[in-house]
């Protein structure tokens, strides 16, 4: 899936992983999109804040992120806390638009279909623009994530593989299956809505096993 922000949500971070403050933003790339937004369901009672949109090559909303609970800096020794009492805890549901395979308006190519394996990738990749082991010299984090990227990938195309389990969440109500991974950094999900998008979400602090997600309202009220 090719759009300008194949990460779904990227946060500026200073060199050690301090946390700049994210800038507040606009609803305006959100309601652009003809599709609906997910987020946590109203269970959750903490912060709401948007992220950013990605679009693809002609210029359409493709996908999108809404965070949940602290806003979260790159992890490393300094900001990730004791495994047992990690410094943030926070949930990002990332929204993918379902399509088939079409082509660009002007003729000059083609946009790959989305899937759940869109929706998997784009959530392990945002985890990963917010992680940096602390065994891993500053250096050296480019190579590192562009490593840990590819390998985002190839997971996300196996679905069906022994890394991911079947956990079944409430979907505006609705039981609904995800694929669910853990991993050192954090967790991972992805599944289907019956709203014609594609749901993923990662995080780290907040367990997965509690969290619902319905499609939002108002989306001015995370600005």
């Amino acid at each position: 899936m090719e759009t300008t922000s194949r990460a779904g949500a990227q946060a500026p971070a200073a060199e050690g992983g301090q946390q700049f403050p994210f800038a507040r933003r606009t609803a305006d790339d959100y309601l652009l999109a003809p599709f609906p937004w997910y987020g946590l369901d109203e269970a959750f009672t903490g912060p709401r804040w948007l992220m950013q949109v990605g679009t693809s090559a002609d210029g359409a909303v493709e996908h999108g992120s809404t965070g949940h609970g602290d806003e979260p800096s790159v992890r490393n020794e300094f900001v990730s806390g004791s495994p047992d009492d990690p410094r943030e805890r926070f949930a990002v549901v990332v929204t993918v638009a379902a399509h088939p395979v079409r082509h660009l308006a002007d003729g000059t190519g083609q946009l790959e279909a989305t899937s759940v394996s869109s929706a998997a990738w784009l959530a392990a990749v945002g985890l990963l623009s917010f992680t940096w082991p602390g065994q891993v010299d500053h250096a050296l984090r480019d190579d590192w994530l562009e490593q840990q990227t590819e390998t985002a990938w190839e997971l996300a195309d196996d679905l069906s593989g022994p890394e991911w389990s079947v956990l079944s969440l409430p979907v505006d109500g609705v039981p609904t299956p995800f694929y669910y991974r853990e991993s050192e950094f954090g967790w991972v999900l992805a599944g289907s809505t019956s709203q014609g998008v594609h749901v993923g979400a990662y995080g780290r602090g907040m367990s997965a096993y509690g969290l619902g997600f319905a499609m939002i309202k108002d989306i001015n009220a995370y600005a």
